[in-house]
């Protein structure tokens, strides 16, 4: 898909688009689609795509995922995840249906927002703001997109943190078929853990690096220490490599488990900077987690900074 034909199918489900940089060499951000973004590198969109998602909405029957770079809250399960108000697994309203709106715009440079109000699965709820300024810049062999996420939570009351767990979490997706795979540094051997079944036929070390199969075989989802300084996916389909490098946290934060567990569980001790997920429907998401406070008072920004660099693998 180009990147006019992108274009093209936002028109023909009438929903916003914003693109940064240019059509043949950017970033186009879907504002009424959950405020994605899609890469655009030669003319050619590398990031997932679901045409279902720009014609059809999400409701309770199902949720189409829509592809691209999204923004979500963390945790995903657990008694204070996000996708379980309703004791089934579901992808909040809140998220679906937000409306990202332009507040910035320069050369290459954009910043888009949206009101979003979370509910998490003890029934607490969190009136934010989810807000992404993403800026693009032309490499010698691909592009490189910075995108800095935040949310801001803009309620009036103080929240502690066995009442309230929250950080930006960005899942960035792509198509994959035989060959696909992720890797990272094998620093040490808790760096990487299985978030649901057994994956240890998945993946291997050589030469100092993970390297992690994701071809869409099985579904599994590894999570990465935060002493991870980097992961990177490598697509031969798309000749495309992709390097995703999270910014560390500040002094105040502390990474959380993102870990997608049932709602009367309570979260792990264990932190997660980066994690892997591999779906049986063919795509991969390379995912990066910002940090959490002890305690969520009003006006807290929780910031995530993203550096992704795209470029051919030949």
């Amino acid at each position: 898909m180009t990147g006019s034909e992108l274009v093209e199918l936002f028109k023909a489900g009438t929903r916003r688009y914003h693109i940064v940089g240019t059509v043949e060499n950017g970033v186009i951000v879907g504002l009424d689609l959950e405020g994605r973004l899609y890469t655009v590198i030669d003319n050619q969109v590398v990031s997932r795509v679901n045409p279902e998602a720009f014609t059809t909405i999400t409701t309770r029957k199902g949720y189409i995922n829509p592809g691209g770079d999204g923004l979500w809250p963390a945790p995903e399960g657990t008694k204070l995840g996000y996708e379980y108000s309703t004791n089934a697994w579901r992808v909040p309203p809140g998220l679906t249906s937000a409306n990202y709106c332009l507040t910035q715009t320069a050369v290459n440079q954009a910043t888009v927002e949206a009101e979003i109000d979370l509910i998490n699965a003890s029934g607490c709820g969190i009136p934010t703001i989810f807000r992404r300024k993403i800026t693009v810049a032309q490499a010698e062999n691909g592009l490189n997109v910075i995108t800095t996420a935040s949310i801001e939570y803009i309620g009036n009351l103080e929240l502690k943190e066995d009442e309230c767990l929250l950080a930006p979490w960005t899942l960035c997706q792509f198509d994959c078929a035989p060959g696909c795979e992720v890797i990272c540094p094998a620093i040490h051997p808790e760096m990487l853990w299985d978030m649901y079944e057994p994956s240890d036929s998945e993946r291997r070390q050589d030469n100092g690096l993970w390297h992690i199969r994701t071809d869409g075989m099985r579904r599994f989802q590894v999570g990465l220490a935060p002493d991870i300084p980097w992961i990177e996916l490598r697509n031969p389909m798309l000749n495309l490599r992709v390097r995703r490098n999270a910014n560390p946290l500040p002094a105040d934060q502390h990474y959380i488990d993102i870990v997608d567990a049932p709602p009367d569980s309570l979260p792990d001790s264990k932190q997660v900077r980066y994690s892997v997920y591999c779906d049986r429907e063919k795509f991969v998401e390379i995912e990066a987690a910002g940090g959490c406070t002890s305690r969520l008072t009003p006006g807290t920004v929780l910031e995530l900074q993203v550096m992704d660099q795209f470029s051919h693998l030949k």
